[in-house]
């Protein structure tokens, strides 16, 4: 089965059936993209998002708006005599994203879980204005299930409390918590009591039916005690789409459980009420600690709000310049790809770190940051995927062909464990070696937010220069009613033949093709954003040197 081409010029939302594994746990399975994403200052959104599954014990589907990557219907004998592999996986349909690209946009957002005493559109209006930094914060622990010999994940806290709620809005709630929980703990049920356990912090993404999203960030830690005991993780749910300052909130919560689990609902009650800072702004937040009195904690946004959910550092710690720009040029051709790690935090963000390399573009099909192991058949899906699977797993994944698994783990042998032998020749060869020079930059940055702007702009300039022109061939059709892209000509503009080659692969993805769907509907104007901006100043560089040559 082919990826999916979309060519309606409206939302559509594409439904898979019900898939069943591993005794009588359920999945619905269904997917929808929605492009009410949360643009900040004219940029990219800074995240792709891995969407949980949910799942009952009663072998019927699911009724919840949360949904699924996954889809399609695969064998359930793959000769891997896997056992009770997936009979049905639905395969990924994607769905028309709404709004502009690179219009500074915000996202339509969730409900949020606050007091129900207020009415929807307050609420709502309370939480554009930034007044909550989150939904809730949860608890989830491990508890031994009956026969004594595994161990269950359940929410043990959840702030605020809710009470007063809806039938079904209870329903929904105990959905959402239920899918929490599979992602803190993805490796499922095989725990033991530790001594020691080195803390990590990692993300995913809820998605609603309606194409909502929020945010899951975990810290996983060793509670307080003695002897051995298994690990907790915190989990922080908000539509906010910023690692590092929630990695920064998770440092003040462990901070507080260590003296008293009592200690964490004055702060993340100050932090609820507070207002979500500009970019570049801080937030100041005052908390009481017994013996050390009143702290004042500052929270500052990152300038370049659109990259604050990415680091960039960790994916150029784990591969090369070069392994970068073949896993670059695998992914801006949507091929699947499975990144191999021990640790969950190298997953969540070097996942996202590939995602980011292809703004302007958005990956548009299944995107897993973390694969939790219950289900791991996903990796059979046919469609392009994105896909972060810890490394215990490695067996599970390795026997798929017409893929690229890359390993990200200190200790390996080799980076691309499977390829398909194609990715060097990609890229243009002049293109790719002007990538390499602009990374090279990377090394005089001061900092994560310096390292960041040079790898950004890096790949950026290469989509400048290689479809930047794209408005020229946007045209008006001949009864002035709609605009149309001029595909043939576009690329038949190139001057460049390995370029050229390049190019007409690249029109081929469904990124691109939604891309220039959005371009077509488009009110006519001035175009914004850092792209245009990009390429007005390609443009104009290029202009004074053709008029030095005269």
């Amino acid at each position: 089965m082919s990826s999916l081409r979309i060519k309606k010029r409206n939302n559509s939302i594409e439904e898979g059936g019900v898939s069943q594994q591993r005794g009588a746990w359920s999945f619905s399975s269904a997917r929808e993209f929605s492009r009410k994403e949360k643009f900040s200052d004219g940029a990219a959104a800074s995240q792709l998002h891995s969407i949980p599954v949910q799942m009952n014990k009663t072998g019927e589907q699911p009724k919840s708006n949360l949904i699924s990557d996954v889809a399609g219907t695969i064998p359930s004998e793959d000769g891997s005599g896997r056992p009770k592999a997936l009979k049905r996986l639905s395969a990924m349909w994607s769905s028309f994203r709404k709004g502009k690209r690179d219009r500074v946009k915000e996202q339509d957002p969730p409900e949020p879980l606050g007091p129900t005493g207020e009415d929807k559109s307050t609420r709502q209006r309370r939480f554009v204005s930034g007044q909550y930094f989150f939904e809730y914060l949860v608890v989830v622990s491990l508890k031994k299930n009956k026969d004594g010999n595994s161990y269950e994940p359940q929410i043990t806290y959840q702030f605020p409390k809710r009470d007063g709620m809806a039938k079904f809005q209870k329903e929904e709630e105990e959905r959402t918590l239920k899918a929490i929980t599979l992602f803190c703990f993805p490796e499922g049920i095989k725990w033991a009591p530790l001594t020691e356990y080195h803390s990590e912090t990692f993300s995913f993404v809820l998605t609603e039916i309606d194409g909502s999203r929020r945010n899951g960030y975990c810290r996983r830690l060793l509670p307080g005690g003695k002897g051995a005991r298994p690990p907790e993780a915190y989990c922080i749910i908000s539509s906010l789409a910023c690692f590092g300052l929630f990695s920064e909130i998770f440092d003040e919560v462990e901070k507080r459980r260590q003296i008293s689990m009592a200690m964490i609902y004055p702060f993340m009650q100050k932090l609820r009420e507070a207002p979500f800072p500009a970019p570049g702004n801080t937030v100041e937040i005052k908390s009481f600690i017994p013996e050390s009195g009143t702290e004042i904690i500052r929270l500052t946004r990152p300038l370049d709000s659109w990259l604050e959910h990415v680091n960039f550092e960790v994916l150029f710690s784990c591969l090369t310049d070069d392994e970068v720009l073949l896993v670059f040029a695998a992914a801006v051709l949507e091929r699947r790809i499975i990144f191999i790690a021990d640790e969950l935090g190298t997953l969540s963000q070097v996942i996202h770190a590939v995602a980011a390399l292809l703004y302007p573009f958005t990956w548009q099909h299944t995107f897993i940051s973390i694969v939790p192991e219950i289900l791991i058949d996903v990796v059979m899906a046919p469609t392009p995927y994105l896909l972060g699977v810890q490394k215990h797993l490695l067996d599970l994944v390795t026997d798929q062909s017409d893929l690229l698994i890359v390993d990200l783990s200190e200790n390996k042998k080799e980076t691309f464990i499977v390829s398909i032998g194609d990715e060097h020749s990609i890229l243009p060869p002049k293109l790719l070696s002007e990538i390499r020079e602009a990374l090279g930059q990377r090394k005089k940055a001061s900092s994560t937010e310096d390292l960041n702007r040079v790898v950004s702009e890096a790949f950026l300039l290469f989509f400048v220069k290689t479809v930047g022109h794209y408005m020229s061939y946007v045209k008006c059709s001949h009864t002035g009613e709609q605009r149309v892209f001029e595909k043939r000509s576009f690329y038949k503009a190139i001057e460049s033949k390995t370029t050229r080659h390049f190019v007409k692969k690249f029109i081929q993805t469904q990124m691109f093709d939604l891309f220039i769907q959005e371009v077509e509907q488009q009110q006519t104007g001035p175009q914004q954003g850092i792209f245009h901006k990009k390429i007005v100043e390609y443009q104009e560089k290029k202009k004074k040197e053709k008029s030095k040559k005269h």
